[in-house]
């Protein structure tokens, strides 16, 4: 089992709460270190995944901006930057709403969800990250990083 001491070469911690707090940060980044490896052979970054799945979940019903922003898991990206390079790649579209002129649809297009079911038969590499933790592991990790964000 690496420990995150020998991973960074720190032995000593002020606190448990900052030796968690390092650990998760680390552990983050090797976790969005494989995601991102595996989305770049697509063409694609984690945000934009995130956004594909996110339309896919609301397909076919459009979704507006602030739906998107609302659900990404990346509270921090610029929503509309993203998804104008997604409609230059032709993975989704964006149209005036016939209702209400001052919303804007976004939808997935067929393009879109096919890269997604071409991915989705590849998630098993994204779930290899945690094949040597057993289903109650799985469930007891689950809790305590929803207890952290409570």
């Amino acid at each position: 089992m690496a420990r995150i001491e020998d991973e960074i070469k720190q032995y000593r911690f002020r606190s448990e709460e900052q030796r968690a707090m390092i650990n998760l940060v680390y552990t983050y980044n090797h976790v969005n270190n494989r995601l991102t490896g595996l989305l770049a052979e697509f063409g694609l970054t984690p945000q934009q995944f995130n956004i594909l799945r996110i339309l896919r979940g609301q397909h076919p019903n459009p979704c507006t901006n602030n739906l998107i922003k609302d659900r990404m898991l990346d509270k921090n990206s610029d929503v509309t930057r993203i998804i104008d390079r997604m409609i230059k790649t032709g993975l989704v579209t964006r149209t005036s709403c016939s209702k209400d002129r001052r919303r804007v649809d976004i939808t997935i297009t067929d393009k879109g969800m096919a890269q997604l079911a071409v991915i989705d038969q590849k998630d098993q590499v994204a779930d290899s990250v945690f094949s040597h933790l057993t289903q109650d592991e799985l469930t007891h990790l689950n809790a305590l990083l929803d207890k952290v964000r409570d």
